[in-house]
Formats: structure tokens, C-alpha cells, sequence
């Protein structure tokens, strides 16, 4: 963390972030490894997030006072199709998924990352679970073997960036366990970086109270 950190002197703590890149032992055609895991110390809490339900619904009230930026169908489908992405998540309310789906706002909303899909747990019942959720959360997505996500800001102490990181590997150890018997996934490399830091590589364990002493490890 001292050799990233000096790689952003004079930033501002919250501006650049830590980031893992989790490479990984895979088919280039398989299927990917993705998801949303909320860190035990979030890196974005101010991420805007969209709810797809009826305006003036008591669905959409529920939505706002959960956190949700913006609410409601036909208004938010216009201004998609304008070219006015408003928003960095997007829900939508399983009473509005036939609507959405006859917009046709696949192909703008999909290459972002953005177009709500049950496979992605994002057309949801619970407006007011999903929206806490996805406050503070990341997401995630395998591209071309590599995983990246941010796990930090530079403003972390050392415990909180281990909690995070742990939590990381645990949650892409458990997705790639849940991937058929048929597809081979394994960890290969892991990286640490930052904004405008180089990457320094993580490959080994995590210390804990058992482990030996820097200077043991100096001498041997």
C-alpha cells in the first residue's frame, strides 16, 4: 500500500481507488464469472440508481426512500432513448418487466452494464431491499479472463483493505464453485493497483496471527 500511495501523492483520498485484477486459468468462450458483492467498508456510496415502476406507485415511494435517484417508466425510457443515461444501477420492479422489454432498450442499457435481467438478481419484488443492496455495492464482471473491481479508497487503513480483498477472493471462489463440473476455472494471478499506481502482484496468504514476523521472514 506505501509503493501504491506514492504513486498518488497530492490526490485527494477519495479520488483514486485501490483495484484488484483477478486473472483466471479459463476457456476463452466460457461462461463468465459475474456478480454484486457489498464490501464490509463500501468504496462508492453515492452511486445513482434507478428504479423501473409505476410513477406515483406506492412501489416508486418506497424506491426514493430507500435511496433510489430516480423513478418511474415512460419518462425514464425517453430519455434513455434520447441518450440521457441518468444513472449508474438500474432495478426493475417485476410489474414493470413486460413494459421495459417492449421499449427496447436492450441495446443501449446492455453494453453498459445497465439493462435489469433476472439472471443478474436485478428485476426484484423487495424495490426497498434491492435498492439497499446495491448502496455501496460493486459490481463485477469477467472480461477476457481478467476480473477488476475497486476494493479501496486511498484513505483506507490496512485492516479495512484485507477485509475487503478477503471478502473479494471469498465471493469469486464461491463463483466459480457454482459454475458446472464441466467448466474449469481456476485463480491464476492477483493484482493489486490503483488509479494511476502499476500493479504489484498479491499471489501468496494473508497474514494472521500465526504467521511469522517481517523480520523472521527477513533472516530466513
Amino acid at each position: 500500500m506505501r509503493y501504491i500511495r506514492a504513486f498518488e501523492v497530492g490526490r485527494p483520498p477519495t479520488s483514486s481507488k485501490y483495484e484488484m485484477h483477478i486473472s483466471l486459468k479459463t476457456l476463452k468462450n466460457g461462461p463468465a464469472v459475474r456478480n454484486r458483492l457489498r464490501l464490509p467498508h463500501p468504496v462508492n456510496t453515492s452511486a445513482r440508481i434507478c428504479v423501473i415502476c409505476p410513477p406515483d406507485s406506492p412501489i416508486a415511494t418506497t424506491a426514493l426512500r430507500a435511496g433510489a435517484k430516480l423513478v418511474g417508466e415512460d419518462v425514464i425510457f425517453d430519455a434513455v432513448k434520447e441518450g440521457r443515461v441518468e444513472f449508474d444501477r438500474c432495478l426493475c420492479h417485476v410489474d414493470s418487466l413486460q413494459k421495459l422489454n417492449k421499449a427496447g432498450l436492450g441495446r443501449i442499457l446492455g453494453p453498459k452494464g445497465l439493462m435489469p435481467s433476472s439472471k443478474t438478481g436485478t428485476v426484484v419484488k423487495d424495490v426497498a431491499g434491492a435498492v439497499g443492496g446495491m448502496i455501496g455495492g460493486s459490481e463485477y464482471r469477467e472480461r477476457l479472463g481478467v476480473v477488476r473491481m475497486a476494493v479501496g479508497q486511498l484513505g483506507f487503513t490496512p485492516d479495512e483493505m484485507q477485509r475487503n480483498i478477503k471478502v473479494f477472493m471469498e465471493q469469486i471462489k464461491r463463483d466459480i464453485s457454482q459454475l458446472s463440473d464441466k467448466i474449469s476455472k481456476e485463480i491464476h494471478e492477483v493484482v493489486l493497483s490503483s488509479t494511476n499506481a502499476p500493479g504489484f502482484s498479491l499471489n501468496g496468504t494473508f497474514r494472521s496471527p500465526e504467521s511469522p514476523s517481517t523480520q523472521e521472514l527477513a533472516v530466513s
